[in-house]
């Protein structure tokens, strides 16, 4: 029995390296738009966009200005020691869509089924072993009264926070930092208010436009000039599109920006520009009226009857702007990188069509094409396949040899998710499950794709298919290829894209 496993092994093995060649001959394209649900461009009318991180795009630059700035209003207004100051932005700690655990003050990653993925837990800037959080969850389960409300925030007796803007990259850092401080130098805290005080001070970052003065005043330190958003609302005007803007940013900020990156005459590109919206709320709240802001930034009392182009309104509400405008349903695609604030409401609520920007999609992409990713990838879903198989051989020799198999699948498991991130892994995929991210993504949002740009490859009229993913019973099954002999990985192509 012996024999024959490792023969089943080093033939698996042997023809997983011949397959490698073929699936990189098929390599995925970072600028694709990627689909969940069927639909036409052509049946699309209005096309609508948030501002921050889908119009503009960020430089490095901007997360450790919000890094350095929350820490010090901790230090100067919520009396935090000055020692935190130690700590330096690290862009490569955290990625989006993790789950926080206001009480016990851990980081995490959490999968579609509220299944925590062990060996990412962080305390502080450490990782809790997998036995304490077994033993602090009595599993690895979060059931759903812990989860975040609908938006992702922890509140009415949730526990967890899920981070799913851009803008919580450093908000989770410096969570982390303060935490790792206190630690190390025994300091007893409550956690409750820790994470209080830096959601605050990430929040006064931005309200008291401590973020807007330091862009507008290097605005090309802070901002990736692309010359391909204007390209794309170009190509759109060409076509006989109307467009709509409405951002949670304020209107001096965004018209600098836009000027910076699409022109001095953006505004003429735009039907209807909605600046300090508010959203989710804005989706939600029917109490709010528009108002009118002049070019000097004044809000103007006169009441609204019809949104013109070319002017800039502020506040509102989603039922006042479908009243004023027709924008109903269906002919209209709303852009956006917030997954709740940006996309939810609009698809489960009033019927638009979404599309979610996810510019971490085209870095995690360009990983899954190299040859080294593919290698590990292929040889960890034929190893999985093996053990599955062979698990029916109960004799003790056999079971030792199992165990080894098993070890070797746990490495590859983390060699997989170092590809990505040391700490937490790819942005869609725990082991083997979604994360609880793509879930949400998979939700609300009928495309997506890593920037606005990735329109430019497709027709005004092209209509995106969502791929047949196989489901499990639709699989064939792995001990029906083991036992003809022609070893060959099910669906291997289709398994890596997911990947």
């Amino acid at each position: 029995m012996k024999s024959y496993l490792w023969s089943r092994y080093k033939e698996a093995k042997r023809v997983t390296k011949e397959l490698v060649p073929s699936i990189m001959s098929n390599m995925l394209n970072p600028d694709a738009i990627f689909s969940n649900n069927e639909m036409s461009l052509s049946d699309i009318e209005i096309y609508g966009f948030d501002y921050d991180y889908t119009l503009v795009f960020y430089s490095k630059h901007l997360h450790t200005l919000i890094f350095n700035a929350a820490r010090d209003l901790l230090i100067n207004e919520h009396r935090y020691p000055a020692e935190i100051r130690k700590y330096d932005y690290d862009p490569n700690f955290a990625i989006r869509g993790l789950h926080y655990d206001v009480h016990r003050a851990l980081l995490m990653k959490i999968d579609a089924f509220h299944y925590i993925q062990l060996g990412t837990v962080y305390r502080g800037l450490s990782v809790v072993p997998d036995e304490e959080v077994i033993a602090m969850y009595d599993g690895s389960h979060v059931p759903l009264e812990q989860m975040s409300d609908f938006y992702g925030k922890s509140s009415q007796g949730n526990t967890m926070k899920q981070f799913m803007d851009i803008f919580s990259l450093p908000e989770m850092t410096l969570l982390s930092c303060v935490n790792e401080y206190f630690l190390k130098n025994n300091i007893d805290y409550e956690p409750v208010h820790l994470y209080k005080d830096v959601k605050d001070s990430i929040r006064d970052v931005h309200i008291k436009g401590i973020m807007y003065r330091a862009i507008e005043a290097d605005i090309e330190k802070y901002i990736c000039y692309a010359e391909q958003t204007r390209a794309v609302l170009a190509k759109l005007a060409d076509h006989g599109k109307k467009m709509f803007l409405i951002t949670n940013s304020p209107s001096s900020f965004v018209d600098k920006g836009m000027k910076f990156i699409v022109g001095k005459d953006w505004r003429d590109l735009f039907d209807v520009v909605i600046v300090q919206a508010d959203k989710p709320n804005f989706f939600n709240d029917k109490r709010r009226p528009f108002r009118k802001v002049n070019e000097r930034g004044v809000l103007l009392w006169d009441k609204i009857h019809k949104l013109q182009k070319g002017q800039i309104y502020k506040q509102g509400n989603l039922y006042e702007f479908l009243k004023l405008t027709g924008w109903r349903g269906s002919k209209v695609l709303y852009f956006g990188d917030h997954i709740y604030s940006d996309l939810a409401d609009l698809t489960l609520k009033h019927g638009w069509r979404t599309g979610a920007i996810i510019p971490e999609l085209r870095s995690e992409i360009k990983i899954m094409n190299t040859e080294k990713y593919i290698r590990t990838m292929t040889w960890l879903q034929t190893l999985t396949g093996l053990l599955e198989h062979m698990q029916v051989h109960r004799d003790p020799d056999s079971q030792m040899i199992l165990e080894e198999w098993k070890k070797e699948r746990k490495e590859l498991r983390e060699m997989n998710r170092n590809f990505f991130n040391a700490q937490f892994g790819s942005l869609f995929r725990t082991d083997e499950n979604p994360t609880y991210f793509l879930r949400r993504l998979s939700r609300f949002a009928d495309i997506y794709m890593a920037s606005l740009s990735c329109l430019l490859n497709y027709e005004p009229d092209y209509t995106f298919y969502p791929r047949r993913t196989p489901l499990q019973h639709e699989l064939p099954g792995w001990s029906d290829q083991l036992c003809t002999g022609t070893f060959r990985i099910p669906f291997l192509q289709e398994t890596v894209q997911m990947k």
